[in-house]
């Protein structure tokens, strides 16, 4: 009984409510595109974005926009700026990447620094505030978060084999270039989507942490969607419950979450856990001393 009322009473309040609603929905997007940004090692491409849609963020806070807007906008463009930049041959991905990430966050905090209020914005931006969402801002996020989850649905297929062969998709004459910025849409999308929970600064946390667990438990992509999906989402939803009655930031406690879980699979995850490694390996020397 006692373990039902530690659940339920925070629910009381009708902002933890959705800060739930909220929390689940990011956990469950960011995971299933973290997939395809940890199979594809595109990890430094989902850090600068989020970065990198500061800007946007706060010349909308500064036009008294919703904080959203400015951050889609500014996502797609950065992210298809990003792609057409990269494609140049004089230029390598990561050094494109390294240039916009670096810009564009400058040019966010110098603008936020006109702010009297300076210090507390750009920590409410950094870190999020899950628990300050409203309704609106839960019907956006379930809405974006939605149309990130059909589009992977609609082309499961086509991402599939552009991820695991990229020549096979030339061969099948599958449009790479449009399923590759689509791709990049999508992650400025899901960025958007978890800005009010995680904030800019451990966006990357929830795109990749529950991944790389799910990818050390599965070998099977679904399979790995559904287990980095349900690991982001407890992460989330526990670390929002620590906040609460630990009294700690309620992004970086779900963050720290999904961190102990990865950890908990790296060194104790069956067949590829470091410790099962370990105990195989010992085996295998016992058998060739015993030979």
């Amino acid at each position: 009984m006692a373990l039902w009322h530690w659940l339920v009473d925070p629910l009381a309040y009708p902002f933890m409510g959705r800060a739930l609603l909220a929390s689940v929905m990011v956990g469950v997007v960011c995971s299933v595109l973290g997939t395809y940004i940890v199979l594809q090692g595109m990890a430094f491409f989902g850090d600068a974005l989020a970065h990198a849609i500061l800007p946007g963020v706060v010349v909308a806070f500064l036009l008294g926009w919703p904080l959203e807007v400015g951050a889609l906008l500014f996502g797609v463009l950065t992210a298809i700026g990003i792609g057409l930049l990269s494609e140049r041959e004089e230029i390598k991905e990561d050094t494109a990447i390294g240039i916009v990430f670096a810009g564009s966050f400058a040019l966010g905090v110098a603008l936020l620094s006109t702010v009297r209020s300076y210090a507390t914005d750009l920590t409410h931006i950094l870190f999020g505030d899950v628990l300050g969402v409203s309704n609106g801002d839960l019907a956006l996020i379930f809405g974006l978060g939605l149309l990130v989850l059909l589009t992977v649905v609609a082309f499961y297929k086509e991402f599939l084999v552009l991820t695991f062969d990229p020549m096979l998709a030339m061969v099948l004459r599958l449009p790479a270039r449009f399923l590759r910025y689509l791709l990049l849409v999508l992650l400025a999308v899901t960025i958007v989507v978890s800005l009010q929970t995680v904030g800019v600064a451990l966006m990357l946390a929830m795109l990749i942490t529950p991944a790389t667990a799910a990818f050390l438990l599965t070998r099977r992509l679904p399979v790995m969607m559904g287990m980095a999906a349900l690991i982001g989402a407890f992460a989330n939803v526990t670390g929002l419950y620590l906040s609460y009655y630990v009294n700690v930031a309620s992004g970086p406690a779900m963050v720290l979450v999904a961190t102990a879980i990865f950890l908990l699979v790296y060194f104790l995850g069956p067949d590829r856990g470091l410790v099962w490694q370990w105990v195989r390996h010992r085996g295998r020397q016992r058998v060739v001393v015993q030979g």
